[in-house]
């Protein structure tokens, strides 16, 4: 093999970033995939090739220049013979032999031709680095869900680009921002289709509201419930239920249902926090009548000083 340094067109004490900048040049020019039809580039690139491999190697460019190896990585004549040491050169890979710092040469032919092998450090993919067919563009949709859907994990009928329905089926712990992703959905590619990414919304409610994975509602209640006490009917966002009124409740009170919120990443459910308002109709005279001859005992604000 001749002089690499010759091969590369760099000076004996070139730097490392110029026989770098000297290889991508002429790797460039004469990588087999750009010279088909022409053996002589596809011998040159090899030269090149293992030109820089043995300069890009610090410890195989020092023994060069000392006289200790040849071009080729094999020990100098005075070793007593001219084939290939064991181990002076890397592993044969598709008719070109490679050494030295794989990692570097990954990136080289990474920014070169946008590969690299699948084989851990670097290297040539398959085909010279040639990329495969790209896929088809992803298609972003965003839904938006009820929020009794996203509480029970209804599943979600939806309608994709080109006139299809799927039925969509809702994570647990599902909530706004919350994105799936559905391969094979997007936009056709010589690769094949692309992906559909679809962005949950959650539709707020009249009534009610989430607290983390729990579900809170306001539940108005009439001033005999409150102080008599009783069962009332509250909605859930399963179905309603059946809830008990302690006697002598006042405004603000809250109750809990178990089980009743949202469907938790970690499994089960949150709670439903019911809070209790009593519900003071405007025009009663009854009611008015009854306050009027009600004597209070003690003062409902002494906690309060005043």
């Amino acid at each position: 093999m001749a002089d690499p340094y010759q091969i590369l067109g760099v000076a004996r004490g070139a730097a490392d970033a110029d026989i770098k900048k000297a290889y991508r040049k002429l790797a460039k020019e004469l990588h087999p995939d750009r010279n088909k039809d022409n053996p002589k580039a596809a011998e040159r690139f090899s030269q090149v090739t293992n030109a820089y491999d043995l300069l890009s190697d610090k410890d195989k460019r020092a023994r060069f220049d000392r006289g200790e190896i040849d071009g080729d990585g094999n020990p100098a004549a005075p070793f007593g013979y001219g084939g290939q040491r064991p181990g002076a050169a890397g592993a044969q890979r598709g008719g070109f032999e490679f050494g030295g710092d794989s990692a570097e040469m990954g990136d080289i032919f990474e920014g070169l031709f946008g590969g690299r092998s699948g084989a851990g450090g670097g290297g040539f993919t398959s085909g010279f680095g040639r990329r495969p067919p790209a896929k088809g563009a992803t298609i972003n949709y965003t839904l938006q869900v009820p929020f009794v859907d996203a509480a029970t994990l209804s599943p979600q009928r939806v309608t994709l680009g080109d006139g299809k329905t799927i039925d969509l089926k809702l994570p647990a712990g599902v909530e706004t921002g919350t994105q799936m992703k559905l391969t094979g959905k997007g936009e056709p590619g010589p690769g094949g289709a692309g992906d559909a990414l679809v962005t949950i919304e959650v539709q707020p409610h009249r009534y009610f509201t989430r607290d983390g994975d729990d579900v809170r509602v306001d539940l108005p209640i009439s001033l005999k419930e409150a102080v008599l006490g009783g069962s009332v009917r509250a909605p859930t966002v399963d179905k309603p239920v059946m809830l008990t009124i302690p006697k002598g409740t006042t405004s603000g009170k809250t109750l809990r249902l178990k089980g009743k919120g949202f469907h938790k990443k970690a499994g089960g459910r949150g709670d439903q926090l019911v809070t209790l308002m009593i519900d003071i109709p405007a025009e009663d005279a009854a009611l008015a009548a009854f306050a009027d001859a009600w004597e209070a005992s003690g003062n409902p604000r002494a906690s309060m000083g005043v």
